[in-house]
């Protein structure tokens, strides 16, 4: 759980409650991890690695854990960070669901030493150390909401993993993309990364009773690369020769 003394901790409250305009309703999203068992984290992992962002995880002040998770989810979780970050209300109201750790804000520092033991930890409703955490967090936050605030899930909504826990504390707060129904993990990173660009919110529906399985939605247009970084690279791409 995050503490006060935790670098890059801020008030939940302070932060979930801070200032809208009268008339805009509430939105909090919750965003499901990036894989940490992938080849990218492999990349991680490695002691040869001399790339930015291998360097700056064995530094005593760390990442933030969604700059991590972009690197690692380049298309998905990147899809939903970018997503959640434009359309959040506060821009605070974002938070990513993690296997050991309860609920956790995008710019929470994390090392190398805390990727390793994400790597070893495991989604399943059956699990105390995924499940307690979560469900106390949830709680903590749905205690801070505003009372007309929607939640927003942004993660797999055909398995209970994600969402039995959160409808257990949201209840009929629990909102999920309606779109994301019969897509996969790279059709909706896709969809989330368009909409972001477009500054077009996509539309909700309750989680509950929803039908969560459907007919495969049509191919989207190819996406448009990110523009390169300083350096010239695409976002998160190690540079040329870099050893990992």
């Amino acid at each position: 759980m995050l503490r006060a003394e935790s670098p890059g901790y801020e008030s939940s409250s302070r932060a979930i409650r801070g200032y809208l305009p009268r008339r805009m309703r509430p939105r909090l999203f919750l965003l499901s991890p990036a894989s940490t068992t992938g080849k990218r984290a492999k990349l991680l992992f490695s002691s040869r690695a001399r790339f930015e962002l291998a360097v700056q995880l064995r530094s005593p002040e760390g990442k933030s854990i969604g700059d991590v998770f972009s690197f690692l989810s380049a298309l998905y979780f990147r899809g939903k960070l970018t997503y959640a970050r434009r359309f959040a209300r506060p821009s605070a109201a974002i938070r990513i669901i993690t296997c050991d750790r309860g609920l956790v804000p995008p710019d929470l520092p994390v090392r190398l030493e805390d990727l390793r033991s994400m790597s070893r930890g495991d989604i399943d409703v059956d699990h105390a150390p995924y499940r307690v955490p979560l469900e106390r967090d949830a709680r903590q936050l749905a205690e801070e909401l505003d009372r007309d605030a929607d939640v927003v899930l942004l993660g797999s909504i055909a398995t209970d993993k994600y969402g039995d826990v959160l409808h257990g504390v949201f209840g009929s707060r629990l909102l999920f993309p309606e779109s994301f129904v019969g897509r996969g993990d790279m059709s909706r990173g896709g969809l989330l990364l368009r909409a972001a660009r477009s500054n077009e919110e996509l539309s909700y529906r309750l989680l509950a009773g929803a039908a969560l399985r459907g007919k495969r939605p049509p191919k989207l247009a190819p996406l448009g690369r990110s523009p390169p970084n300083a350096s010239g690279r695409a976002p998160g791409t190690p540079a040329s020769g870099a050893r990992a």
